[in-house]
């Protein structure tokens, strides 16, 4: 079995904004582990996605079909189609365990989507949590935490 790598873990977040950045949507989704989740908590230090309300905690089938939503000739929402930019400072690692299989990294970023005359810019911290699959590093959970989790939201369209 192949071990990843400090800088496996960092190369891999910085190829996940690319493919979003890039609308590379069905390659993203090939990213993540089966049984893993995409979560943006509501409240500032939240624990609980389950119990707590979350403005988004999407499994694989909410992922796909958010996907397949972008995709779709009748989506008019998105007509034309929104694009985002994503600006990282360079990924820590602050976990790395390969017996446990534990491998975390922490990121600060600035996200900016756009859709027509619309730009909006997202500050926050990213929490990407791996997990080897078949000798190859997979999401387990990426927790994005908004420095503005508490303000009223317009839709976000794309991944953060």
């Amino acid at each position: 079995m192949t071990l990843p790598t400090r800088d496996d873990l960092i190369d891999l977040v910085y190829h996940e904004a690319r493919v979003i950045d890039e609308g590379r949507f069905d390659e993203w989704l090939e990213l993540w582990a089966a049984d893993s989740y995409y979560w943006m908590p509501l409240d500032y230090q939240q624990e609980d996605p389950k119990n707590m309300t979350s403005l988004m905690y999407e499994d694989a089938f909410l992922r796909k079909l958010r996907v397949e939503r972008l995709k779709g000739l009748r989506t008019f929402s998105q007509k034309p189609k929104s694009r985002c930019s994503h600006v990282l400072n360079r990924p820590s690692v602050e976990a790395f365990d390969p017996k446990a299989g534990e491998f975390v990294t922490r990121t600060a970023v600035h996200y900016v989507e756009t859709r027509l005359d619309d730009q909006f810019l997202l500050a926050a911290t990213v929490h990407h949590h791996f997990e080897m699959v078949e000798d190859e590093l997979k999401i387990r959970l990426k927790r994005v935490d908004l420095l503005n989790c508490d303000a009223a939201f317009g839709n976000i369209q794309l991944f953060i």
